[in-house]
């Protein structure tokens, strides 16, 4: 009976790439091991094996996941919601949500450090970065930032870095979003910057302007308002202080861009260009800039080059990978954010189009100013002048609870103010007739007025704005051809597969990125965020219209509190490096809770990630590095020396295990008891959590509190450079100062937000949930086991080609290797990135190059790649170590060779055939290559060119070739 009732298709055998008896037991014996559960006995140390692993129950099959999940969909309450903030429910047109959100080809893609084989999603993003720049009026943009609040909070930090005076204020508008000022309050703390908030006016008059660094205002307002700023700006201009404005980019279409009228920084969100609300995230932030403040600017910057042949290409420009470079000395800990959110808004107003763009704004502010005409007309007190969609009335407490509860009655949400007296109404693109038909219902009912005359709707529309005299926009906008030539659907769906097949995505081929994880993000896992019961909800409704998203959080909180060991989780941190933030943050205010305060000296390893020392610098923290040694082990003498140093001083060991030379250091235990026994706590990054689940966790080990990577070791999607999620889990001493929220109250925390949102990137959560309910708790551990096991297989296959610079005392190495390239460069001229430029020809993204070590390649095969694909890989490798042993017998020269010339582009035959190699070998060096060959669109592209000659918007038309 168990047989026919039993799950006829286990997930875990489609999420594990080789899970046949004949190919694992092949992939066993060329790794010397008899089964699977010696190799992990082996490789994880006897001193943190988990006894006993008891997370899920058995693993559902897609379709009783899919059942499960629609149930709790159900239980998510979706009414009309004009509460405004900054999330505004938006119109995602079906060609972009079925050719983009809901396509591999898109959410597969890495973040584009390999410049030939992303050219899609980085032209996609430079026409981001020229909606910004437009529609701002200011010259320089980002890639995106993770959300509008934390786009806020780098944009105090930036200035803070530009401006050379010696103060420590930044003055914060209270007209801002309040959680907006939670988040800059609780950025601002750590590194003692004073903030205060107050009366944009009162500036004015101030004679003590030289006290403040910058100053942020918002435009139009939390409450709808639109001020004219340009005689304060000036003012601040005058003293040197930083200005930045927080903007809605779709009322920019209307009012006079902050560029415009002399703001230094401009930064807000594109949510409602399209994106999903989803309960607050993900969305992209935006951040742009004057052109002399571009050295400053945080996170992502995409630019104009050339390759080799001159065509144009596009590449990540000066903070292509700042904080593994510049590191405690980086501008921010922002390491990838919102690619994939920034490229919907891309394509939304490519879709719309400049004049479909000024429409919808046009819809939107007349549809609120006939609302305004309306609701004056049934007697109610409208706060604001001007407005472009939102607006504030003020009224008793009863008459406001009152439009509260009929709101209710009629499945609609507005915004509610904490003193009682307001009511705040935001309009959106997808508000019809019937909607504000609606809206007015409940406030005539509350009046009992009789119905209000909609043929005033149309007079309405040929009437002037609602903006303060000269706020209206004069300038142009979105003129390049990209928003001005597609017209219909059909074009649309070409330039979206147009830029689609420029990139190499996990749907080509396997992504072999050490420590970061590109493993299978299924379908079934991808499905539900694009629910309507779980993308439609704003992230500031009553708690009884989110019961479903309650119980995903609560579900998924249970579980990775038993996977790592921990007591409690915070799902809010809405990027790896947003987790390791909080972590440290948490850290610092329980010992402030102790009497502690002087303890500010973090210990991080060498080899370490980039953004571990630049997190604890915005954490407050004093960086200190400890030593590795030549096997890649922490030195553990070193550490005790610099932590009996600094006992006094000592806050915590920040730590990644295993570590990011791809080693379960045997010493651990060791490490931590050592830290704890002079008074630190110790972070563990869980980055490489992929190598520990259901075998051993942060707790057990001795971490007491840790980051995960839920778009590593949980299956959300890389997004071609976001979204991710980093949750922290902590021991119970810790609880009371994991992050909470100004709007959405967390029991026993305290209003120390570091994102926007209460629980941040929420709507994707979900594939997390729906990886661990799919695979259960017996294919969790498997995903571990394989995932060692590929990378096991890997370094048996190529050890013999390339050293393998790091492994455990056995040989064996955990869930990623290092192979080390520099003898090859001092004997050949050939570099790590030759070599992977190279892999480019035979359709293979590079691994991780030149970190943790510079010239190395870092290996991560995941659990999902099949043997037939890591064989292909390894081919790869080993041809390309005969392509070098030829230039070391002097076969074939050193600077003209199928290493130093790759990739080889179509170009190459255009150009006329040269080389003192064959065509075929250059672009088919190996049979498989022919039957799924990717052409990399471009050839190598001129990185100093693109440096020297620094272009981040799109370049005219004309000069694509």
């Amino acid at each position: 009976m168990k047989t026919i009732f039993s799950n006829h298709d286990p997930f875990v055998s489609r999420h594990i790439g080789t899970y046949d008896k004949e190919g694992v037991s092949e992939m066993l014996k060329e790794v010397n091991f008899g089964c699977l559960q010696q190799l992990m006995d082996k490789v994880v140390p006897d001193g943190i094996k988990l006894q006993e692993f008891s997370v899920l129950g058995e693993g559902l099959s897609q379709k009783n996941f899919l059942e499960y999940i629609k149930e709790i969909a159900e239980k998510n309450k979706i009414y009309k919601s004009y509460i405004g903030l900054g999330y505004y429910d938006s119109f995602l047109p079906p060609v972009i949500a079925r050719c983009l959100l809901e396509n591999p080809g898109w959410y597969t893609q890495y973040t584009p450090y390999q410049a030939e084989i992303s050219q899609g999603r980085l032209e996609s993003l430079l026409n981001f970065q020229t909606i910004v720049c437009d529609l701002t009026s200011l010259p320089v943009s980002n890639a995106s930032l993770l959300d509008e609040a934390t786009a806020a909070a780098e944009a105090m930090f930036m200035a803070y870095r530009i401006n050379k005076q010696k103060s420590h204020k930044f003055f914060v508008s209270e007209k801002i979003f309040p959680q907006t000022i939670g988040v800059i309050k609780t950025k601002a703390s750590a590194l003692g910057i004073v903030v205060e908030v107050g009366d944009l006016r009162d500036l004015k008059s101030s004679s003590n302007l030289s006290d403040f660094f910058g100053v942020v205002l918002q435009y139009p307002d939390e409450s709808g308002n639109i001020e004219d700023h340009r005689e304060i700006i000036e003012k601040l201009k005058e003293n040197k202080i930083i200005t930045i404005s927080i903007a809605d980019i779709l009322s920019l279409a209307l009012l006079k861009p902050p560029g415009e009228w002399g703001v230094d920084i401009a930064v807000g969100s594109t949510q409602r260009l399209g994106v999903p609300i989803g309960y607050g995230g993900p969305h992209a932030a935006y951040l742009a800039t004057r052109d002399e403040h571009k050295r400053f600017v945080p996170g992502r910057v995409i630019g104009v080059t050339k390759d080799k042949f001159g065509n144009v290409a596009f590449r990540m420009s000066l903070q292509t990978r700042e904080q593994h470079i510049r590191r405690e000395k980086a501008n921010s800990n922002i390491c990838t954010a919102q690619a994939l959110l920034a490229n919907i808004a891309a394509m939304y107003v490519i879709y719309h189009g400049k004049e479909g763009i000024k429409k919808i704004a046009m819809k939107i502010h007349q549809q609120t100013r006939f609302l305004v005409k309306a609701l004056k007309k049934l007697g109610f007190k409208i706060e604001n002048d001007f407005y472009f969609d939102t607006i504030t009335l003020v009224d008793a407490k009863e008459v406001i609870d009152s439009l509260h509860r009929k709101a209710s009655e009629h499945l609609v949400n507005f915004r509610k103010f904490s003193a009682g007296d307001k009511l705040g109404i935001s309009l959106d693109e997808t508000c019809e007739e019937q909607d504000l038909a609606t809206i007015l219902e409940v406030f005539r009912q509350v009046k009992n007025e009789a119905e209000v005359n909609f043929a005033e709707l149309d007079k309405a529309w040929s009437e002037e704005f609602a903006f303060p005299e000269g706020l209206v926009r004069t300038s142009e906008y979105l003129n390049h051809d990209i928003f001005n030539t597609i017209k219909s659907e059909s074009q649309m769906l070409r330039y979206l597969n147009f830029l689609e097949k420029k990139d190499l995505s996990l749907n080509t081929s396997m992504i072999p990125l050490g420590s970061c994880t590109m493993k299978l993000n299924s379908a079934a896992e991808m499905m539900p965020i694009s629910w309507k019961a779980f993308s439609g909800l704003h992230p500031f409704v009553p708690k009884e219209q989110a019961l479903g998203f309650r119980e995903v959080f609560d579900t998924l909180e249970e579980v990775l509190e038993k996977i790592t060991g921990m007591d409690r989780v915070s799902l809010q941190p809405n990027s790896g490096a947003q987790g390791e933030y909080a972590g440290l943050l948490s850290i610092r205010n329980y010992l402030d809770s102790i009497g502690e305060s002087k303890r500010d000296v973090v210990l991080i390893p060498s080899s370490a990630h980039g953004t571990n020392p630049a997190s604890a610098v915005l954490a407050g923290m004093k960086v200190i590095v400890v030593k590795c040694l030549d096997n890649g082990d922490t030195d553990v003498g070193d550490l005790e020396s610099k932590a009996k140093e600094n006992a006094e001083r000592l806050a915590a060991l920040m730590i990644t295990y295993p570590s990011t030379h791809g080693v379960f250091e045997v010493k651990i235990r060791e490490i931590c008891d050592l830290i704890h026994r002079y008074g630190g706590q110790v972070y563990m990054d869980g980055a490489n959590l992929n190598a520990q689940v259901g075998y051993t966790n942060p707790g057990l080990i001795g971490a007491d509190v840790c980051h995960l990577n839920l778009h590593k070791t949980f299956a959300i999607p890389h997004g071609g450079g976001g979204p991710g999620v980093g949750p922290i889990a902590v021991k119970k001493h810790l609880i009371p100062f994991l992050p909470g929220h100004c709007l959405v109250p967390i029991e026993g925390r305290e209003e120390n937000a570091i994102s926007a949102a209460p629980w941040g990137s929420a709507s994707i959560l979900i594939i997390s949930l729906a990886y661990l309910k799919l695979l259960g708790n017996e294919g969790v551990k498997e995903a571990t086991a394989f995932a060692i096991l590929n990378s096991n297989y890997v370094k048996s296959r190529i050890e013999k080609h390339y050293p393998v610079l790091y492994t455990a005392e056995d040989g064996l190495v955990a869930h990623e290797l290092i192979i080390d390239v520099r003898d090859i460069t001092k004997e050949t001229g050939i570099q790590a990135e030759d070599i992977a430029k190279r892999l480019m020809d035979f359709g293979f993204h590079a691994p991780t190059m030149s970190w943790p070590v510079a010239n190395t390649l870092m290996i991560e095969p995941t659990e999902s790649e099949d043997k037939e694909e890591l064989d292909r890989f390894c081919d790869a490798l080993i041809c390309i170590r005969s392509e070098i042993k030829d230039i070391e017998e002097g076969k074939s020269p050193k600077d003209d060779n199928p290493l130093k010339n790759a990739p080889h582009s179509i170009d190459y035959m255009a150009h006329g055939w040269d080389k003192g190699y064959s065509m075929e070998k250059a672009f088919f060096p190996l049979p498989y290559v022919k039957r799924r060959k990717f052409w990399p669109s471009v050839a190598r592209v001129d990185n100093v060119h693109g440096d020297r000659n620094f272009y981040c918007t799109c370049p005219p038309l004309e000069s694509y070739k």
